[in-house]
Protein backbone atom coordinates (compact mmCIF):
# COMPACT_ATOMS: atom_id res chain seq x y z
CA UNK A 1 0.00 0.00 0.00
CA UNK A 2 2.95 2.66 0.48
CA UNK A 3 6.08 2.72 -1.51
CA UNK A 4 9.63 3.20 -0.19
CA UNK A 5 9.25 6.51 -2.09
CA UNK A 6 6.77 7.82 0.34
CA UNK A 7 8.38 5.94 3.77
CA UNK A 8 11.75 7.47 2.46
CA UNK A 9 10.55 10.47 1.53
CA UNK A 10 13.79 12.32 1.31
CA UNK A 11 14.72 15.72 2.93
CA UNK A 12 11.70 17.18 4.68
CA UNK A 13 11.23 20.85 5.70
CA UNK A 14 12.39 20.22 9.29
CA UNK A 15 15.18 18.36 8.36
CA UNK A 16 18.39 19.47 10.63
CA UNK A 17 15.95 21.10 13.26
CA UNK A 18 16.44 19.64 16.58
CA UNK A 19 13.45 19.44 18.88
CA UNK A 20 13.90 19.10 22.57
CA UNK A 21 10.94 17.64 24.45
CA UNK A 22 10.01 18.28 27.92
CA UNK A 23 6.37 17.12 27.54
CA UNK A 24 4.17 14.49 28.99
CA UNK A 25 0.68 13.62 28.11
CA UNK A 26 -1.22 15.34 24.81
CA UNK A 27 -0.41 18.71 23.98
CA UNK A 28 2.85 19.09 23.81
CA UNK A 29 3.91 15.61 22.42
CA UNK A 30 1.23 16.17 20.20
CA UNK A 31 3.41 19.23 18.87
CA UNK A 32 6.79 16.89 19.15
CA UNK A 33 4.87 14.41 16.56
CA UNK A 34 4.03 17.12 14.01
CA UNK A 35 7.59 18.22 14.01
CA UNK A 36 8.78 14.88 13.64
CA UNK A 37 6.67 13.89 10.65
CA UNK A 38 7.67 17.35 9.17
CA UNK A 39 11.41 15.76 9.70
CA UNK A 40 12.55 17.40 12.74
CA UNK A 41 14.88 15.10 14.84
CA UNK A 42 12.63 14.94 18.50
CA UNK A 43 13.65 14.14 21.52
CA UNK A 44 11.98 13.47 24.48
CA UNK A 45 13.51 14.45 28.20
CA UNK A 46 12.43 12.15 30.30
CA UNK A 47 12.82 11.18 33.74
CA UNK A 48 14.43 8.04 34.78
CA UNK A 49 12.32 5.26 35.97
CA UNK A 50 8.81 7.35 34.69
CA UNK A 51 9.31 9.06 31.67
CA UNK A 52 6.40 10.47 30.11
CA UNK A 53 3.66 9.82 32.50
CA UNK A 54 1.15 9.01 29.21
CA UNK A 55 3.49 5.63 29.27
CA UNK A 56 1.16 4.51 31.94
CA UNK A 57 -2.29 5.83 31.13
CA UNK A 58 -4.47 3.09 30.32
CA UNK A 59 -6.50 3.68 27.28
CA UNK A 60 -9.46 0.50 28.05
CA UNK A 61 -6.59 -1.30 28.84
CA UNK A 62 -4.64 -1.56 25.76
CA UNK A 63 -0.71 -1.68 25.92
CA UNK A 64 2.21 -1.76 23.72
CA UNK A 65 4.69 -3.75 25.71
CA UNK A 66 5.33 -1.76 28.54
CA UNK A 67 3.76 1.19 27.35
CA UNK A 68 0.26 2.53 26.70
CA UNK A 69 -0.97 2.52 23.50
CA UNK A 70 -1.76 6.14 23.29
CA UNK A 71 1.82 6.50 24.16
CA UNK A 72 2.71 5.17 20.99
CA UNK A 73 0.08 7.04 19.16
CA UNK A 74 1.97 10.25 19.86
CA UNK A 75 5.43 9.53 20.42
CA UNK A 76 6.23 7.58 16.94
CA UNK A 77 9.53 8.58 15.31
CA UNK A 78 11.48 9.96 18.33
CA UNK A 79 13.89 9.34 20.86
CA UNK A 80 14.28 9.04 24.62
CA UNK A 81 16.75 10.39 26.89
CA UNK A 82 16.63 9.98 30.29
CA UNK A 83 18.20 12.60 33.01
CA UNK A 84 17.30 13.66 36.53
CA UNK A 85 17.11 17.29 36.30
CA UNK A 86 18.16 17.64 40.04
CA UNK A 87 21.44 16.22 39.60
CA UNK A 88 23.76 18.75 38.68
CA UNK A 89 25.65 17.00 36.30
CA UNK A 90 22.73 15.65 34.26
CA UNK A 91 21.21 18.95 34.11
CA UNK A 92 24.67 20.47 32.70
CA UNK A 93 24.53 17.59 30.40
CA UNK A 94 20.89 18.49 29.37
CA UNK A 95 22.20 22.34 29.02
CA UNK A 96 25.03 21.17 26.51
CA UNK A 97 22.45 19.79 24.60
CA UNK A 98 20.49 22.94 24.45
CA UNK A 99 23.10 25.22 23.51
CA UNK A 100 22.56 22.91 20.11
CA UNK A 101 18.68 22.89 19.97
CA UNK A 102 16.82 25.18 17.37
CA UNK A 103 13.24 24.63 19.41
CA UNK A 104 12.84 23.61 23.27
CA UNK A 105 9.32 22.63 23.89
CA UNK A 106 7.11 21.55 27.17
CA UNK A 107 4.13 21.64 28.85
CA UNK A 108 4.56 21.55 32.77
CA UNK A 109 3.31 24.10 35.47
CA UNK A 110 4.02 27.62 35.20
CA UNK A 111 7.30 27.58 37.29
CA UNK A 112 8.26 24.32 36.77
CA UNK A 113 11.23 24.84 34.17
CA UNK A 114 12.75 27.50 36.27
CA UNK A 115 13.02 25.49 39.27
CA UNK A 116 14.79 23.37 37.47
CA UNK A 117 17.48 25.22 36.20
CA UNK A 118 15.85 25.40 32.44
CA UNK A 119 13.63 28.62 32.22
CA UNK A 120 13.35 31.19 29.09
CA UNK A 121 16.10 33.52 30.95
CA UNK A 122 18.56 30.90 31.37
CA UNK A 123 18.61 28.74 28.30
CA UNK A 124 18.65 32.01 26.08
CA UNK A 125 21.62 32.83 27.73
CA UNK A 126 23.38 29.71 26.34
CA UNK A 127 21.54 29.42 22.86
CA UNK A 128 19.98 33.03 22.16
CA UNK A 129 18.73 31.60 18.64
CA UNK A 130 16.58 28.99 20.60
CA UNK A 131 12.85 29.19 20.14
CA UNK A 132 11.65 27.86 23.51
CA UNK A 133 7.91 27.10 23.42
CA UNK A 134 5.10 26.29 26.24
CA UNK A 135 1.82 25.28 26.84
CA UNK A 136 -0.14 25.92 30.33
CA UNK A 137 -3.84 25.82 31.16
CA UNK A 138 -4.39 29.00 31.72
CA UNK A 139 -1.29 31.37 31.16
CA UNK A 140 1.97 31.60 33.26
CA UNK A 141 0.79 34.31 35.46
CA UNK A 142 -2.71 35.85 36.70
CA UNK A 143 -5.33 34.25 39.22
CA UNK A 144 -5.91 30.91 37.24
CA UNK A 145 -2.29 30.16 36.66
CA UNK A 146 -2.06 27.39 38.89
CA UNK A 147 -5.94 25.92 38.62
CA UNK A 148 -5.15 22.09 36.70
CA UNK A 149 -4.93 22.11 33.53
CA UNK A 150 -6.42 18.97 32.18
CA UNK A 151 -8.90 19.20 29.00
CA UNK A 152 -11.99 18.08 30.59
CA UNK A 153 -11.61 20.72 33.04
CA UNK A 154 -10.58 23.47 30.57
CA UNK A 155 -13.64 22.38 28.39
CA UNK A 156 -16.07 22.96 31.09
CA UNK A 157 -14.29 26.38 32.13
CA UNK A 158 -14.16 27.64 28.37
CA UNK A 159 -17.93 27.02 27.68
CA UNK A 160 -17.52 25.09 24.88
CA UNK A 161 -19.87 22.00 26.11
CA UNK A 162 -22.76 24.21 25.56
CA UNK A 163 -22.24 24.05 22.17
CA UNK A 164 -22.91 19.98 21.35
CA UNK A 165 -26.11 18.52 22.95
CA UNK A 166 -29.93 19.80 22.79
CA UNK A 167 -31.04 22.56 24.68
CA UNK A 168 -32.15 20.45 27.77
CA UNK A 169 -29.27 18.56 28.07
CA UNK A 170 -26.76 18.99 30.68
CA UNK A 171 -23.13 20.63 29.53
CA UNK A 172 -21.89 18.28 26.89
CA UNK A 173 -18.03 17.49 27.25
CA UNK A 174 -16.71 17.46 22.82
CA UNK A 175 -16.07 13.66 23.70
CA UNK A 176 -12.07 13.83 22.91
CA UNK A 177 -9.05 15.92 24.18
CA UNK A 178 -9.85 18.66 21.78
CA UNK A 179 -8.21 20.92 23.77
CA UNK A 180 -4.64 19.59 24.26
CA UNK A 181 -4.82 18.53 20.67
CA UNK A 182 -5.66 22.31 19.32
CA UNK A 183 -3.15 24.40 21.27
CA UNK A 184 -0.66 21.66 20.45
CA UNK A 185 -1.24 22.66 16.63
CA UNK A 186 -1.45 25.98 17.17
CA UNK A 187 1.96 25.32 19.08
CA UNK A 188 3.17 23.52 15.57
CA UNK A 189 2.21 27.33 13.84
CA UNK A 190 3.85 29.51 16.30
CA UNK A 191 7.14 27.07 15.86
CA UNK A 192 7.26 27.02 12.18
CA UNK A 193 6.72 30.98 12.31
CA UNK A 194 9.34 31.87 14.61
CA UNK A 195 11.36 29.50 12.49
CA UNK A 196 10.71 31.48 9.38
CA UNK A 197 11.50 34.62 11.49
CA UNK A 198 14.65 33.18 13.09
CA UNK A 199 15.97 33.01 9.39
CA UNK A 200 15.54 36.35 8.69
CA UNK A 201 16.68 37.47 11.76
CA UNK A 202 19.04 35.45 13.56
CA UNK A 203 16.64 35.77 16.65
CA UNK A 204 14.94 32.87 18.83
CA UNK A 205 11.46 33.62 20.75
CA UNK A 206 9.84 32.43 23.67
CA UNK A 207 6.09 31.23 22.37
CA UNK A 208 3.46 30.98 25.34
CA UNK A 209 -0.03 28.87 24.66
CA UNK A 210 -3.03 28.02 26.69
CA UNK A 211 -5.37 25.36 26.61
CA UNK A 212 -7.83 28.14 27.48
CA UNK A 213 -7.06 30.56 24.57
CA UNK A 214 -6.80 27.62 22.33
CA UNK A 215 -10.52 26.46 23.21
CA UNK A 216 -12.04 30.05 23.17
CA UNK A 217 -10.65 30.92 19.99
CA UNK A 218 -11.87 27.37 18.87
CA UNK A 219 -15.51 29.11 19.79
CA UNK A 220 -14.81 32.72 17.79
CA UNK A 221 -17.89 32.07 15.84
CA UNK A 222 -19.78 31.44 18.88
CA UNK A 223 -17.67 34.37 21.45
CA UNK A 224 -18.23 37.07 18.72
CA UNK A 225 -21.99 36.33 18.75
CA UNK A 226 -21.93 36.55 22.39
CA UNK A 227 -19.67 40.26 22.41
CA UNK A 228 -22.49 42.12 19.49
CA UNK A 229 -25.58 40.64 21.58
CA UNK A 230 -24.85 39.97 24.99
CA UNK A 231 -26.71 36.62 24.42
CA UNK A 232 -25.65 32.97 24.63
CA UNK A 233 -26.59 31.28 21.20
CA UNK A 234 -29.17 28.59 22.18
CA UNK A 235 -28.70 25.07 21.38
CA UNK A 236 -31.71 23.79 18.90
CA UNK A 237 -34.04 22.06 21.86
CA UNK A 238 -34.14 18.63 19.02
CA UNK A 239 -31.03 17.84 16.54
CA UNK A 240 -28.87 19.95 17.29
CA UNK A 241 -25.78 20.31 15.41
CA UNK A 242 -24.83 24.20 15.61
CA UNK A 243 -26.50 26.14 17.97
CA UNK A 244 -25.44 29.43 14.93
CA UNK A 245 -27.75 27.66 12.30
CA UNK A 246 -31.22 27.20 11.36
CA UNK A 247 -33.32 24.17 10.54
CA UNK A 248 -32.98 22.28 8.95
CA UNK A 249 -29.07 22.04 10.41
CA UNK A 250 -28.64 18.13 12.33
CA UNK A 251 -28.34 14.95 12.52
CA UNK A 252 -31.93 12.77 12.23
CA UNK A 253 -32.84 9.00 12.89
CA UNK A 254 -34.31 7.09 9.56
CA UNK A 255 -35.80 3.89 9.59
CA UNK A 256 -32.22 2.21 9.85
CA UNK A 257 -29.55 4.58 11.21
CA UNK A 258 -28.73 8.23 11.00
CA UNK A 259 -28.79 11.06 8.25
CA UNK A 260 -26.57 14.05 8.30
CA UNK A 261 -28.43 17.40 7.14
CA UNK A 262 -26.61 20.48 6.02
CA UNK A 263 -27.50 24.17 4.91
CA UNK A 264 -30.61 23.54 2.62
CA UNK A 265 -33.16 25.91 1.46
CA UNK A 266 -36.24 24.48 2.90
CA UNK A 267 -38.34 25.10 -0.37
CA UNK A 268 -35.52 22.47 -2.24
CA UNK A 269 -35.74 20.25 0.62
CA UNK A 270 -39.22 19.58 0.87
CA UNK A 271 -39.36 18.80 -2.87
CA UNK A 272 -36.62 16.49 -2.58
CA UNK A 273 -38.43 14.77 0.18
CA UNK A 274 -42.03 15.58 -0.21
CA UNK A 275 -42.34 16.50 3.11
CA UNK A 276 -45.53 18.32 2.91
CA UNK A 277 -46.16 20.47 6.71
CA UNK A 278 -42.60 21.97 5.79
CA UNK A 279 -44.75 24.14 2.94
CA UNK A 280 -46.12 26.07 6.12
CA UNK A 281 -42.88 27.22 6.63
CA UNK A 282 -40.48 29.52 4.34
CA UNK A 283 -36.47 30.48 4.30
CA UNK A 284 -37.03 33.76 6.73
CA UNK A 285 -38.50 31.20 9.68
CA UNK A 286 -35.45 28.72 9.88
CA UNK A 287 -34.27 30.16 12.65
CA UNK A 288 -36.92 31.47 14.53
CA UNK A 289 -38.76 28.51 14.25
CA UNK A 290 -35.82 25.98 14.16
CA UNK A 291 -37.02 23.60 16.75
CA UNK A 292 -40.54 23.21 15.01
CA UNK A 293 -39.27 22.25 11.33
CA UNK A 294 -36.99 20.35 13.19
CA UNK A 295 -39.00 18.32 15.16
CA UNK A 296 -41.29 17.78 11.69
CA UNK A 297 -38.32 16.74 9.59
CA UNK A 298 -37.77 13.98 12.98
CA UNK A 299 -40.86 12.37 12.14
CA UNK A 300 -40.60 12.42 7.77
CA UNK A 301 -37.32 11.01 8.09
CA UNK A 302 -38.35 7.68 10.22
CA UNK A 303 -40.27 7.12 7.86
CA UNK A 304 -37.90 5.82 5.23
CA UNK A 305 -34.29 3.90 5.25
CA UNK A 306 -30.97 6.38 4.48
CA UNK A 307 -30.26 5.40 1.16
CA UNK A 308 -34.07 6.28 0.23
CA UNK A 309 -33.39 9.53 1.72
CA UNK A 310 -29.99 10.30 0.24
CA UNK A 311 -30.70 9.26 -2.90
CA UNK A 312 -33.52 11.65 -3.36
CA UNK A 313 -31.38 14.60 -1.70
CA UNK A 314 -28.44 13.53 -3.88
CA UNK A 315 -30.77 13.53 -7.16
CA UNK A 316 -31.30 17.30 -6.29
CA UNK A 317 -28.08 18.11 -5.38
CA UNK A 318 -28.77 18.98 -1.78
CA UNK A 319 -25.92 18.42 0.97
CA UNK A 320 -26.38 15.30 2.95
CA UNK A 321 -24.46 12.17 4.29
CA UNK A 322 -24.98 8.99 6.13
CA UNK A 323 -23.31 9.01 9.83
CA UNK A 324 -20.47 6.26 9.21
CA UNK A 325 -19.14 4.11 12.05
CA UNK A 326 -15.16 4.05 10.92
CA UNK A 327 -15.54 0.00 10.01
CA UNK A 328 -18.30 1.28 7.62
CA UNK A 329 -16.00 4.11 6.69
CA UNK A 330 -12.43 1.77 6.35
CA UNK A 331 -14.66 -0.17 3.13
CA UNK A 332 -15.01 3.28 1.46
CA UNK A 333 -12.75 2.94 -1.60
CA UNK A 334 -12.58 6.71 -0.82
CA UNK A 335 -11.00 5.83 2.35
CA UNK A 336 -9.00 3.16 1.16
CA UNK A 337 -7.46 5.21 -2.42
CA UNK A 338 -6.31 8.27 0.40
CA UNK A 339 -3.70 5.77 1.97
CA UNK A 340 -5.03 7.13 5.99
CA UNK A 341 -2.84 4.48 8.07
CA UNK A 342 0.44 3.41 8.18
CA UNK A 343 2.06 0.85 10.11
CA UNK A 344 4.29 1.36 13.02
CA UNK A 345 6.95 -1.23 13.92
CA UNK A 346 7.94 -2.71 17.12
CA UNK A 347 11.42 -3.70 17.79
CA UNK A 348 9.69 -7.28 18.92
CA UNK A 349 8.68 -7.60 14.83
CA UNK A 350 4.79 -6.94 15.36
CA UNK A 351 2.88 -3.38 14.34
CA UNK A 352 0.45 -1.43 15.17
CA UNK A 353 -1.77 0.67 12.65
CA UNK A 354 -2.32 4.27 13.67
CA UNK A 355 -3.00 7.35 11.50
CA UNK A 356 -0.35 9.26 8.94
CA UNK A 357 0.79 12.73 8.95
CA UNK A 358 -2.10 14.31 7.04
CA UNK A 359 -0.16 16.74 5.11
CA UNK A 360 1.23 16.13 1.51
CA UNK A 361 4.25 17.34 0.16
CA UNK A 362 4.56 17.50 -3.41
CA UNK A 363 2.21 14.95 -3.22
CA UNK A 364 4.21 12.73 -1.36
CA UNK A 365 2.78 11.68 1.94
CA UNK A 366 4.70 11.39 5.07
CA UNK A 367 5.25 8.35 6.45
CA UNK A 368 7.45 6.64 9.48
CA UNK A 369 7.87 2.90 10.36
CA UNK A 370 9.89 4.00 13.45
CA UNK A 371 8.07 3.43 16.88
CA UNK A 372 7.81 5.24 19.82
CA UNK A 373 11.27 5.22 22.28
CA UNK A 374 10.90 2.83 24.99
CA UNK A 375 12.48 4.88 28.42
CA UNK A 376 15.86 6.21 27.90
CA UNK A 377 16.38 3.78 24.67
CA UNK A 378 18.85 6.63 22.72
CA UNK A 379 20.49 8.13 26.28
CA UNK A 380 24.10 7.03 25.64
CA UNK A 381 23.54 7.27 21.42
CA UNK A 382 22.99 11.14 21.84
CA UNK A 383 25.12 11.97 24.87
CA UNK A 384 28.21 10.34 22.19
CA UNK A 385 26.66 12.37 19.12
CA UNK A 386 26.40 15.17 21.06
CA UNK A 387 29.25 15.06 22.51
CA UNK A 388 27.96 15.92 25.92
CA UNK A 389 30.44 14.70 28.12
CA UNK A 390 32.06 18.05 27.50
CA UNK A 391 29.90 19.52 30.25
CA UNK A 392 29.62 23.64 29.39
CA UNK A 393 30.78 26.28 32.02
Amino acid sequence: MKSNTEKNMGKRPLDGVLVLEFCQYLSGPSAGLRLADLGARVIKIENPGKGDLCRILPIKNQWVGDDSLLFHTINRNKESFTANLKSPEELAEIKNLVGKADVLIHNFRPGVMDKLGLGYETVKEINPKLIFAEISGYGSKGPWAKKPGQDLLLQAMSGLMYSSGNQKDAPTPFGLAIGDMLCGAQMVQGILAALVSRNKTGKGAKLELSLLESLLDFQFELLTTYFASGKRPLRSAVNNAHPLLGAPYGIYATSDSHLAIAMIPLADLNAAIGGEKLEDFDQSQVFSHRDEIKSILAEHFKQKSTDHWLGKLRENGLWAMDVKNWKELKQERGYQEMQLEQEVRLPDGKSILTNRCPIRIDGKRMLSEKPAPELGADTEKIKAAFNLFEIQS
